[in-house]
């Protein structure tokens, strides 16, 4: 039960990352490769993007 609620909680939060990623104003070839490293990396890239990429990546993007 626990397990499941963790896991619903990773996908909703993945999802909520690739909308907000896609609508960066960067390279198409950008936003897909900072996308599918978050999805890979699981909880640690989710970490990394909510506590420190949504403020300075799409920056260091551009």
């Amino acid at each position: 039960m626990i397990g499941t609620i963790i896991w619903l909680i990773g996908v909703i939060l993945c999802i909520k990352a690739v909308l907000e990623i896609w609508k960066w104003d960067i390279d198409s070839v950008k936003k897909l490769l900072v996308i599918i490293l978050v999805l890979l990396t699981s909880w640690v890239g989710l970490a990394v993007y909510y506590f420190w990429g949504r403020e300075n990546l799409e920056k260091m993007l551009k």
